[in-house]
């Protein structure tokens, strides 16, 4: 039997699919999804939260998510449900930090009739002391769940703000163990969850047109498959740099980008510079990090995107960075062969183990690579011996990377794809730290005075740090 939609047009719930509908009209107080990647969680929660919001004036919604990148595409989401509903909005208001690329603390929707809907960082201090239903999407890849489900269960159990709250929390699932999964088994206990689970299976038994063959062989990894898209806890993931990592290292001194004449005309005994080059043809973007090297500290001067642009395009703008730099570490996986064979008869090969000491090395990304690449990364953040832009698409793009650990004990390291990229820059910048640490002298003395335009640094004395 065919199933129909009880809501009809102009209703904008009548798009909704048989799986998306069951949540969004699931009004249990405690509800938690586990859905497949690509079904349409944040979609359809978004039905919800918006359709309770002009039910009930005065109604008060937070969502939470790990990135800020995610906590906004939720927030757009309820615009479009709002648009559709013709729900009029009053306001819509933004809170950072400081200026306009700094971290978020929060965006709000404010109705006319008196609801709002606001998006947080999933952080504990951010959801800590807030009197509303609560929205925790992608919950199990928050930088630390267990901390963020302490903060926000007093304000959500307390009845005199609003009356009851209402809880969803929706994610794929990030291995056994994990805070989802204690939560998704636990069976004894007053709280009975209502629990939706979606694999890409059911999705499409249920409607969502999709090619599961097609999808499943460009994903070529059994074992990703299987969480991100059949629902099962296999491996466990955290943030590799986390916003409390990268802030301190934002420098005003940094530059995004840099006159064309800063490559053509760096006089003599001007600070050495390093690029690390990632490269992307057709769906990742090709991005060239460059860090001056001053006495053991890697200042960004450069963060160059290219997108969609031929091989021999991008040569030629690379060219003259190329030329200046000191060393380069470039992205000699699939389409980046081409280019990295062209480039080292050009500049030659950095190899030592075989005697070449060209400009480049070529580094394939096999997980052993990996695995050496970013750790160092990210103890160079730890150092902040690091300068780099305060920008929204660098922060997000670095706080993309998860290290995951399987349930043999192998580590290695994701990202998703995004409509900003695969986190592009964040492997740039990768490179560029390794290329800096064999065109540096291994140990150098640095005033600790340095930074001048970040968070780091400013203790007065000296100390050793590695470059």
């Amino acid at each position: 039997m065919n199933w129909q939609n009880p809501y009809q047009p102009p209703d904008p719930r009548a798009m909704l699919l048989e799986y998306q509908h069951r949540w969004a009209s699931d009004a249990s107080r405690w509800k938690m999804g586990l859905w497949s990647r690509q079904t349409g969680k944040d979609f359809s929660t978004a039905a919800e939260e918006v359709a309770d919001c002009l039910a009930h004036p005065g109604t008060r919604w937070v969502i939470a998510a790990p990135s800020e990148r995610q906590s906004l595409e939720h927030l757009d989401k309820t615009k479009e449900w709002a648009a559709a509903f013709e729900f009029a909005i009053a306001d819509i208001t933004e809170d950072r930090e400081s200026g306009s690329e700094t971290l978020l603390k929060s965006s709000e929707i404010k109705f006319a009739n008196g609801s709002r809907i606001r998006a947080v960082p999933g952080k504990p201090n951010t959801v800590r002391g807030e009197s509303a239903n609560i929205t925790l999407t992608e919950f199990d890849f928050f930088e630390n769940p267990a901390a963020t489900w302490r903060a926000m269960l007093p304000s959500i159990t307390n009845p005199l703000r609003g009356g009851l709250k209402k809880v969803r929390i929706i994610s794929t699932p990030n291995g056994i163990g994990s805070q989802m999964h204690k939560l998704w088994t636990k069976t004894a206990g007053k709280v009975q969850w209502s629990k939706h689970k979606v694999t890409i299976h059911d999705a499409k038994s249920m409607g969502l047109d999709v090619d599961i063959e097609e999808l499943r062989e460009m994903f070529a990894d059994a074992d990703g498959w299987a969480q991100e898209f059949l629902c099962e806890f296999l491996d466990t993931a955290s943030v590799l740099l986390p916003y409390d990592l990268i802030i301190p290292c934002e420098n005003n001194l940094a530059t995004y980008a840099v006159d064309p004449s800063y490559w053509l005309t760096r006089p003599p005994g001007a600070p050495p510079v390093d690029l690390g080059i990632d490269f992307g043809r057709k769906r990742d973007l090709t991005v060239s990090w460059a860090l001056e090297d001053i006495c053991g500290f890697g200042m960004t001067r450069e963060v160059l995107e290219l997108a969609k642009m031929s091989t021999p395009d991008q040569i030629d703008i690379l060219r003259p960075r190329i030329t200046k730099a000191r060393r380069v570490c470039l992205d000699y996986t699939g389409p980046g062969i081409g280019m990295g064979d062209y480039l080292v008869k050009e500049f030659g090969e950095w190899d030592p183990l075989h005697d070449r000491f060209g400009k480049i090395e070529l580094c394939q990304f096999t997980n052993g690579f990996k695995v050496e690449l970013f750790p160092k990364l990210k103890m160079r953040f730890e150092s902040r011996t690091l300068g780099i832009p305060t920008r929204v698409v660098i922060r997000e793009d670095l706080h993309s990377i998860n290290r995951i650990v399987t349930q043999h004990g192998n580590v290695t390291y994701s990202a998703p794809h995004t409509d900003d990229g695969h986190a592009d820059r964040c492997t740039g910048l990768a490179l560029a730290n390794r290329a800096q640490s064999f065109g540096a002298e291994s140990l150098v003395t640095l005033p600790v005075s340095f930074a001048l335009g970040g968070a780091a640094m400013k203790a007065k004395k000296s100390r050793e740090i590695w470059a």
